[in-house]
């Protein structure tokens, strides 16, 4: 594969489904930090609303859903300033595992991971799947799941750090000092 186009101050929370990522998100949010939320949950819930169901949404086996995502991903990074630390509810190389799981071709996922390089990866120790009315996995695809996206973050050269399962602010604690950061962002003067 070859280099990544642009480095960025960018850090990418990952893990299976029911990892406990988007509670962190959160958490960094209220701290300051800014953050992105995961595209697959905003695009699911805005179908949702729309008066689709799950099963609509996954119809071809999640095979539409899936390129969405990956066009939504790109048009986000493109936008965010690669200088800016900015925490991801996942990152470009999760559609390596989903496009896998929905029997597409992995190339295009793979090329598009190769835009920008995150400043850093973090992927969670599983917690027990949790049925959310979103989520379509069991414990076995969840188990899956977390195997190809450890051994996908490490084929892109990320070295990715483990977080051990913990109380949600003590997983943003160890996030924030494994990255030398303040575990709070101070407000600006004005």
């Amino acid at each position: 594969m070859s280099a990544f186009e642009h480095s960025t101050g960018w850090v990418v929370i990952t893990g299976a489904p029911s990892s406990g990522k988007t509670s962190v998100i959160e958490d960094l949010r209220a701290r300051g930090y800014a953050v992105q939320g995961e595209v697959a949950r905003e695009l699911i819930e805005e179908c949702l609303r729309r008066g689709l169901s799950v099963e609509d949404v996954r119809r071809d086996g999640g095979k539409q859903l899936q390129q969405d995502i990956l066009r939504i991903k790109s048009k986000r990074e493109a936008a965010l300033d690669p200088a800016e630390c900015v925490f991801m509810d996942r990152g470009m190389p999760d559609s390596m595992a989903y496009f896998r799981l929905a029997g597409l071709d992995v190339a295009m996922a793979a090329q598009a991971c190769m835009m920008f390089r995150y400043a850093a990866v973090f992927i969670f120790d599983r917690l027990p799947l949790v049925k959310d009315g979103i989520r379509a996995e069991d414990e076995a695809a969840a188990q899956k799941i977390d195997d190809m996206l450890r051994a996908d973050y490490q084929s892109l050269g990320y070295d990715p750090i483990a977080v051990p399962v913990m109380p949600v602010t003590q997983r943003s604690d160890f996030i924030l000092q494994a990255l030398g950061m303040p575990l709070q962002v101070q407000a600006a003067v004005s």
